[in-house]
Formats: C-alpha cells, structure tokens, sequence
C-alpha cells in the first residue's frame, strides 16, 4: 500500500451538491434489458488489455456522517476531496453496487433507493476493456418499493428484496438490477412479485433468481409468521421470472443467505438449508444446528465465489460473542470457528477481504480478526489467522450509539475501518498487519464504502 498524507476534511472546502440534481454520466453501451446480459467480465487472455483504455487508481471512499444525510467522497489516489452530497432520508444504509460503480443508499422506513454515482467504472467493448474516470454525481435512478430490506449484491446483479406490508396490504417482491441499468437509468428493470409480504431475502445467479417463498400461515413452519419456510429457483425467460423448482417447507424461520461457486445456502430456526447446483438445477440438503451454537440460531450467512465453505453468524439479541461457523455444502457438515474474541468482545462488523483471501470480524474493542480458508481431505473451513490492533485505544471512548464499522478495497489487501471516536478513517494493510489514520474528518463518520474499479483475481480450482 502506497504511503498516504492524512487529510482534514474542512466544511468550506467542499462543493455542496442537491440530491438528485446532477446527471448521470453517459455510457456508450445500451441499456441491459435482463438481469444476464450474456456478458462474461472476466475475459482473461480473451482481451488485448491495451494500456491506453486502463485507469490505475486505488478507488474513492464514500463516508456519511453520523449527524446528518450527508455524504462525502473522498480520492483515495490523493485522499482528496472530490464532492458531498445531501441524500433524501436521514439514517439510510450505505452499501456498493454489484460492480462497486455505485453507492446504494437504502432508507427501509421511506421505501426508496437512491444511487450515487463514484465515477470510476469499466465497460466490455468486446476487443478491449475500457475504464471511465469522471467526477463523482447523485443518480437520477431510483428503486420503489414497500420496505426495501436486504440489499444482495452477486456476481454484477443487485437484488433488492421489498417485504412488503400486511398493515397496508402491500405484497413482497424483488427487483434485480445491474449497474449499467443503473447508469443508463432503466425505466423497467426484472422485477418478481409476490402475493403476500414476508420478510425475505433474494439471491441473484446469472439469469435465475434463488429466492425465499412465504407460504399459508396454515402451512407455515415459522414461528414468526412475516418469515418465509420455504425457497424457489426462478429462472428469467421472456422478459419475466418463472418459478421451475420449489423447496417447501425445508427453512423454518428463513433468515440470512449467502452463495458461493457451489452453492446458495439460507439460515434457517434449526440449520442451514444448502442448495446444491449443477448445471441449473438445485438438490437440497439440510445441515442441523450443533450444540457449540448455544441454542442460537444462524440468522447471517457469508459466501464468497472464491470459498467452498459458507461462514454463519450466530448472535445475540442481548448481548454476548456472536458464535460462528463453518458450513460445508461439499459434506453438509457445521463447525463452531474459534475466532479467539476477548471476553467481553462484541463483532459489530464482517466481510470478505479483497479476491475473499480473508474474512475480516470487526469487534468493538477495536480489534480486526481475520479468519483464513484451509482445506483437508477434499473439505473447506475457515480458521483463525491475525488479529490487528486497529483502534483498541478509542474503544472504551465509544458512545452510546456510537460504533466502528469497515469497508474493504477491492484493489488492494485493505479494510477501511471508521472511527467514531477520534473522527477518522484507519487503512488497515492485510499484508503488513499495519494500521494508519487515512482521513482525518471534521464531521463524525457513520459508515464507508469502497468505489470503484475492482482488480481482477486468479484462483486455484476449488477442490470437490
């Protein structure tokens, strides 16, 4: 990681922007009609990667603050400060598009989803890949719905998963969109509808869509009758999506899924149900909660295409070290990874590492674990690797209400840690277990995310 000058963020230095006033920037590419556009991005020695079409730069980092609806994008080649801009709704969540062009800025309670434009991105012009940099804009393209809830990014599709509301008489649904839709601001995107509201969660793969199903009350195996027991495969054909597989009633109390290469994978009230697929058609297994959960159940799933283990989250409501463990859909096995917490240490952020090397737990004593995936006889699990002291001095400074949270660089081996407390961003070197204040700030930061132009990554072929 290049050296980098610390920056202080002074209010009369940015350049205030309205929400929604600026323009999209214009693409050259049509406007994709379906959520599969036919397109393989990872073109290998297909392309002749011609210099004069490449942009060489470690990306831009959006930061909210925690005081308003206000958003800052800072360049991370300079650590400059590019533009603010002022989002419709206090308190929405942050997160990146499918292929980290956009912030998607997600206000569950106001049913809409606004897009931010970071202005780094990289377009499939057959002969060549071709990388864009242009200055950062609030998108005209926006997502509606009743209770937009979890936001589900996978392989260059975003799905977004509407819970609908029963109150109101408002159904569930999905839609599914890509950020060349996003840019070119579809007016019609893959939507799928449902019949009734449920709390669910929705998983993009290529042109189907894996997607929780809410059954009759009558028939339901929830406890909680807003969650779904059972999941569908759909399958996008002639501009809509088709229902071609069912497992009813296999996922009681359905909440968290996650995919990898192998497999989509759904906590359920008493295990995971891992969905196994070959060649489009999916044979389900069922993996039975252990006794190291504790009598918790799995409510979050990881999955990376890169990792054959699945990782799940097992927290508590009141309290406590979240558990997790390792899920196989190789051997439909659940381990408890040790992944070493204090005491009296609680994970209040996770994610996936740069090309998913590392699984990074963020916890609120101001300490990053990272776990690392290992394979033995023809099985994967995750153990512990690193722990990196990140912030432990800020930790007991923490305020109600107050909490760190990270973000990874999809171009270099970096998290990105925010710290409320001494008002800054820490870069967190993977590499060298080092840590460094990036971004000094004159405004308390919420959250971050990572824009721009992912590096590409080669991997070892998964071992079955």
């Amino acid at each position: 990681m290049k050296n980098r000058l610390v920056l202080t963020a002074i209010a009369s230095a940015l350049i205030l922007a309205g929400c929604g006033d600026a323009e999209t920037n214009i693409v050259e590419l049509d406007p994709i009609e379906a959520p599969d556009d036919d397109h393989d991005h990872d073109h290998g020695d297909d392309h002749d990667h011609d210099s004069e079409f490449e942009i060489e730069s470690e990306g831009r980092l959006v930061v909210s603050d925690a005081a308003s609806n206000t958003l800052t994008v800072f360049d991370l080649d300079d650590n400059s400060v590019l533009d603010t801009f002022t989002t419709t709704f206090d308190g929405s969540s942050v997160s990146a598009s499918a292929d980290y062009r956009f912030a998607v800025i997600n206000s569950r309670s106001n049913g809409l989803t606004e897009f931010l434009d970071g202005g780094l991105w990289r377009e499939d012009h057959v002969e060549h890949l071709h990388d864009y940099e242009e200055a950062p804009s609030f998108s005209d393209f926006t997502l509606e719905g009743s209770q937009p809830t979890h936001v589900v990014a996978h392989d260059g599709q975003l799905a977004v998963f509407y819970d609908g509301n029963a109150d109101t008489s408002m159904p569930a649904g999905v839609k599914v969109v890509t950020d060349m839709q996003i840019a070119s601001e579809t007016s019609d995107v893959p939507t799928l509808e449902f019949t009734v509201n449920m709390h669910g969660v929705a998983e993009p793969r290529g042109d189907m869509l894996i997607s929780s199903v809410r059954r009759d009350d009558a028939e339901t195996r929830s406890s909680n009758p807003i969650l779904p027991d059972s999941v569908a495969v759909f399958h996008w054909h002639d501009g809509e999506y088709e229902e071609e597989q069912r497992f009813d009633g296999e996922c009681a109390s359905l909440h968290g899924a996650a995919q990898n290469e192998l497999a989509v994978a759904f906590g359920c009230s008493d295990g995971v149900l891992i969905l196994n697929e070959v060649d489009e058609v999916f044979t389900s297994s069922f993996v039975e909660n252990i006794e190291g959960l504790n009598d918790l159940r799995i409510g979050t799933m990881y999955g990376h295409e890169h990792s054959e283990a699945f990782i799940g989250i097992a927290s508590h409501h009141g309290g406590g070290s979240a558990i997790l463990a390792n899920v196989s859909p190789i051997t439909s096995t659940m381990s408890v990874i040790d992944w070493q917490p204090a005491a009296d240490a609680h994970a209040v952020s996770y994610g996936f590492s740069m090309g998913g090397e590392y699984f990074a737990i963020l916890d609120d004593k101001g300490f990053v674990t990272l776990l690392e995936e290992h394979e033995e006889e023809g099985d994967a699990h995750w153990e512990f690797a690193h722990k990196i002291d990140v912030a432990s001095a800020n930790a007991e400074n923490l305020a109600d209400g107050q909490s760190f949270s990270m973000s990874a660089s999809q171009h270099e081996e970096v998290l990105f840690v925010v710290d409320p407390v001494a008002q800054a961003i820490l870069a967190v070197d993977l590499e060298s277990e080092t840590t460094e204040t990036l971004l000094e700030l004159d405004f308390e930061p919420a959250r971050a995310v990572w824009l721009g132009i992912a590096e590409a990554h080669e991997h070892e072929d998964h071992v079955h």
